[in-house]
């Protein structure tokens, strides 16, 4: 791994841990141990360095997913997926990726253009999970568009339902999902 890589490993470590909104180079710098002008060396400017973590970020979360065996079934991909959300890794790259989608919304950059390369990759890795656990390759790419939106909400509200509320959405979203696998229509 070379300077610039440990600096944006260890800069998402300080970002998962402290969020994004308020992120100063100094602060930063001083938390992980470098300086402000090293880290402009390296990444040219603070958004560029903010793209890095964010980019880190992602890549981490999808390392959860991609680790993930293939499912017996599609509703046992759609289950564990929702497992694999539980994972403290996960759910601090998932925050972080809200609070930059959020940022985003406004056209805040760098995050519109993080969030957007965020999410193909993010999309890519929960189809090719749901194809590999038996969703039909023409399928799978709306399936995981259903499983984001539908994890993602309950992500959200996941603080204020507990976990009955989040687990019987998911059992009947993968029952739903496994069913239209099962009639080949999406």
């Amino acid at each position: 791994m070379n300077k610039k890589e440990e600096l944006a490993e260890a800069a998402t470590d300080h970002a998962l841990e402290h969020g994004l909104i308020g992120l100063s180079l100094r602060p930063l710098a001083a938390a992980i141990g470098t300086s402000d002008r090293m880290l402009i060396y390296h990444f040219g400017s603070k958004d560029e360095l903010v793209a890095a973590v964010l980019a880190t970020s992602n890549e981490r979360s999808i390392a959860i997913i991609q680790a993930l065996p293939p499912s017996p079934s599609v509703h046992q991909a759609v289950v564990d997926l929702w497992a694999a959300f539980g994972d403290p890794q996960l759910q601090r790259c998932q925050r972080m990726y809200v609070e930059a989608a959020a940022l985003g919304l406004f056209g805040r950059e760098p995050y519109a253009t993080s969030v957007v390369d965020s999410n193909n990759g993010w999309m890519a890795a929960m189809t090719a999970h749901l194809h590999a656990s038996g969703a039909d390759e023409e399928q799978a790419p709306a399936m995981a568009a259903v499983v984001d939106a539908t994890f993602n909400g309950l992500m959200l509200d996941r603080p204020l339902e507990g976990d009955e509320v989040p687990r019987q959405i998911v059992e009947d979203l993968a029952a739903a999902l496994a069913h239209t696998a099962g009639h080949g229509s999406a």
